[in-house]
């Protein structure tokens, strides 16, 4: 992957000095796009996959520290006079919930151990057995993420055999491309092909298929939108979605479903991010708009950040994070209205997946890429640096003694022309062979869909460790997870949902 460094503090506008583009029938437009976008890359423009790429192997025992006792010294013999190595290793047989919140309870010595940051470090890094998290912030909550990860390894133990899993057929006639969960799981929304918005109580799972689906969005006979629809996104109990037709409609779960705005996009709606004072949109005419649904015009900025299509996006109270067909990454400042960096990658993004600071993106090549974010600039997680003396720049041509990183190409050269290293970014090869269309990443869990006709299920260690997969007939688009629910949209006209033990 080619990754020069961020041009930080590009200053640039939100003015749309671009030229509308022509009107096009909407579906011949989405067919194109889908033959074009979503299809496996050409062999010859294949990025090497991250195990041709030397790197050492991580071991997990090495980076592990030692527990730091805080039990208090007894007189009298009992559980309590164990080593606390001794004690540990009996709290690793009970589940994390009951250690943090009942085991701290019993006495002071056992609440000093079980507080003991170091103590919930040992035992996640003992469950994983692998470099976790792949991004560690100063107050990493280690307590609530050891929780996560016992219970994704939990419901997901034996390759899956303990969740239970529907096909819910019977709502669309055409592929579903977007799919998001409401409700801690209770509720579900699909967008497909068919023009529709369809909304589905997963509580009824198990039940008659006509009462697990509630209704189609919208009032007209069989149609929600007048094209595709391709990505959904919500904000409490208010929805949204985002058609072919170039529109967004917005919904009210609160009143029954009832739509309550709608607003009208230079093309079609390719992604979406909805947050509580506005509505941002990436579209395929290349621009990132941003709207606010309660005012009248609702547009309040708009520019063309890429060249080519706008295929996934993430916003924030701070930034918007944007990639295109046109492979490139782009940071913007809401609040100082700039570009902050844009990032050249050798592939593009079909999907992300944000919990600060961590940025989790799927592309084009069946490979992920995690970035952090550190104030508005997009660092890469993983580099390896190899010595490659072939290589070299003139003296005159180095620009001032500081290092000159290009990525993937030259290397990093000083005041010596005879030796350089050479940055490669590497990426996570999770197994699919296809573009990732689908990721959903928690600091517990990690979910990819492919067009290879898959999901997968990892732990997000470095590398992500994959404990299990699941094949279908067809590809799998978007996927979301909330509670004890997994879903993800198919082209064989269904809803695929995984119920997970609780």
């Amino acid at each position: 992957m080619e990754l020069p460094l961020g041009q930080c503090h590009d200053s640039r506008s939100w003015d749309d000095d671009s030229d509308p583009e022509s009107e096009t029938d909407s579906d011949a437009q989405a067919e194109a796009y889908v033959a074009r976008v979503l299809s496996p890359p050409k062999s010859g423009l294949a990025f090497p996959r991250p195990s041709q790429l030397s790197t050492p192997a991580a071991s997990p025992s090495a980076s592990e520290p030692r527990a730091a006792s805080k039990v208090s010294a007894v007189s009298e013999p009992g559980l309590l006079s164990l080593p606390p190595e001794l004690l540990l290793e009996i709290c690793s047989y009970l589940d994390a919930r009951l250690v943090l919140h009942v085991l701290s309870r019993v006495c002071h010595a056992l609440r000093d151990l079980v507080y003991d940051r170091v103590t919930w470090r040992l035992r996640a890094l003992h469950r994983v057995r692998a470099p976790y998290p792949v991004v560690e912030e100063k107050n990493f909550d280690w307590p609530a993420a050891c929780i996560a990860l016992e219970e994704h390894l939990s419901r997901w133990a034996e390759d899956g055999r303990r969740a239970e899993y529907f096909c819910l057929a019977n709502g669309h006639l055409a592929a579903i491309d977007s799919v998001l969960l409401l409700q801690g799981g209770s509720l579900c929304l699909s967008g497909s092909r068919d023009r529709t918005v369809n909304l589905w109580d997963l509580r009824q799972l198990g039940t008659e298929p006509s009462q697990v689906l509630v209704k189609t969005l919208g009032t007209k006979r069989n149609s929600t939108h007048e094209g595709w629809v391709w990505s959904l996104a919500a904000q409490d109990h208010r929805v949204c979605s985002g058609s072919w037709d170039s529109t967004v409609k917005l919904w009210d779960l609160a009143a029954d479903g009832q739509q309550f705005g709608e607003i009208k996009t230079s093309s079609a709606v390719l992604c979406l991010s909805y947050l509580s004072d506005v509505l941002v949109t990436g579209t395929y005419d290349k621009k990132v708009a941003i709207y606010d649904p309660r005012a009248s015009p609702a547009l309040l900025k708009c520019q063309q950040l890429h060249s080519r299509p706008v295929l996934a996006l993430m916003a924030d109270d701070q930034h918007i994070i944007s990639g295109s067909e046109d492979r490139t990454l782009v940071v913007v400042d809401r609040r100082a209205n700039r570009v902050l960096q844009r990032l050249q990658l050798d592939s593009y993004l079909l999907c992300m997946s944000y919990q600060e600071p961590q940025l989790w993106a799927g592309d084009n090549h069946g490979l992920l890429h995690v970035f952090v974010n550190r104030n508005g600039c997009l660092q890469l997680v993983r580099v390896c640096w190899s010595s490659c003396p072939c290589l070299f720049l003139p003296l005159g041509l180095l620009p001032t003694p500081e290092p000159l990183v290009v990525w993937g190409r030259v290397g990093l050269g000083r005041a010596s022309p005879e030796c350089f290293l050479i940055p490669f970014p590497q990426s996570f090869d999770v197994g699919h062979s296809f573009p990732i269309t689908g990721i959903q990443y928690s600091v517990g869990a990690l979910y990819t869909t492919s067009t290879d006709k898959s999901i997968r299920v990892h732990v997000p260690t470095d590398p992500p460790r994959t404990i299990c997969t699941r094949k279908y007939d067809s590809t799998l688009s978007r996927v979301c997870a909330e509670g004890n629910l997994v879903v993800a949209g198919s082209g064989d006209v269904s809803l695929e949902v995984w119920r997970l033990p609780a």
